[in-house]
């Protein structure tokens, strides 16, 4: 039987990456977007931190009415609201597969990102997780600044352009790594120019939810 899986986003954009990414097995998903959160917790001093968790909380609860086999969360931000809630379905969060990826690198490496409000939220989280699996990694973080607002303007071409020129400077220093879904083309296109690995959250993502969901590739792939 086909397997479902709701997907909360706080962008948009991140839709045609989960889409594309797990286009050859056999799943459904449905994507539920709600890019006003994050904006909320930033600007209203009234909406507090219980307030922003009551309501990822919420969320997800709604996602799991709607008899998905699996909820995916693709905002670390979100990730981080979310406490550990007992649910009859698997919450899949997907910068712990991210986390696992950095976590095996002894080496120096540097976690690349476009939007500064994502740095905070990702990088506790990985200091937690690191933390529990006793593997401490070398980390220097970058924000490319300056750019995110390209893509929040739709101009994805040049958005491309400007994290694809950063991550082949970073990547003939030194192990790299990109934390955002929407830097994802731009890592593909400098590791196929390059032939330089880039970690991205996405590729470890779809091998976690294969393992975890057992999934099967959809009739005509086989």
């Amino acid at each position: 039987m086909k397997k479902k899986i709701g997907c909360l986003h706080a962008h948009y954009s991140n839709i045609e990456y989960i889409e594309s990414a797990l286009s050859a097995y056999d799943i459904e998903l449905s994507h539920f977007v709600d890019p006003g959160l994050m904006q909320r917790v930033g600007t209203d001093e009234s909406f507090t931190v219980v307030d922003a968790e009551k309501k990822v909380k919420d969320q997800v609860e709604w996602i799991v009415q709607t008899g998905v086999d699996a909820v995916l969360i693709t905002c670390t931000n979100y990730i981080a609201l979310l406490k550990d809630e007992t649910l009859n379905v698997p919450i899949i969060k997907i910068d712990e597969p991210y986390f696992e990826a950095i976590c095996k690198i002894e080496e120096p490496q540097t976690i690349l990102f476009t939007n500064p409000d994502t740095v905070s939220g990702t990088m506790t989280r990985l200091q937690q997780y690191a933390q529990n699996n006793q593997k401490i990694p070398d980390i220097e973080v970058i924000v490319i600044e300056n750019t995110f607002e390209l893509l929040m303007r739709g101009e994805k071409e040049e958005y491309q352009r400007e994290v694809a020129h950063v991550l082949k400077h970073q990547s003939q220093q030194r192990i790299v790594s990109v934390a955002q879904l929407s830097m994802v083309a731009a890592a593909q296109q400098v590791e196929r120019e390059t032939a330089k690995m880039i970690i991205n959250p996405l590729s470890t993502l779809v091998s976690s939810i294969v393992d975890q969901l057992n999934l099967s590739k959809r009739a005509e792939q086989k």
